[in-house]
């Protein structure tokens, strides 16, 4: 039994092994298959992170913080990450530590911008008022 050519071409293609986020650039669609002639499934808004899951061409099969599944353009995803509020009240603090003093708080779905990695279980972030610090890598999405 032979295979189709597609299939071949998934099982070839660029497969992320680990966890690799990226952030969409602008406001755009999202769409079942890898072609813009693809069923749209829903829009996406800027800045919002995403996990790439297979790279096909000029095309990305990505998953977003609901656990849902599309494809994007390549060309849509920004090497300038951010990160997703996931917690009740995301507690943004002065260094990495609980004691640090805490800086300000993000409500969820709040995005951040991912400044640096930080010490094992945070993230260096920054909110679009300019306000900056660290969370936990617990209290959001995207790392």
């Amino acid at each position: 039994m032979r295979l189709p050519l597609f299939v071949l071409a998934l099982l070839f293609s660029s497969v992320s092994t680990a966890l690799d986020y990226r952030s969409v650039s602008e406001t755009t669609t999202l769409y079942d298959a890898p072609s813009q002639k693809a069923k749209p499934l829903f829009a996406i808004a800027a800045g919002t992170p995403v996990e790439m899951v297979v790279t096909l061409a000029a095309w990305v099969k990505v998953r977003d913080a609901k656990g849902d599944l599309a494809w994007i353009e390549q060309r849509q995803l920004a090497e300038q990450r951010s990160v997703q509020v996931r917690a009740e009240r995301a507690q943004v603090r002065a260094s990495a530590a609980e004691s640090a003093a805490l800086v300000f708080e993000a409500e969820p779905d709040v995005l951040l911008e991912l400044v640096e990695s930080a010490p094992a279980g945070w993230a260096k972030v920054r909110h679009r008022d300019g306000q900056q610090g660290f969370v936990k890598a617990s209290q959001v999405w995207g790392l």
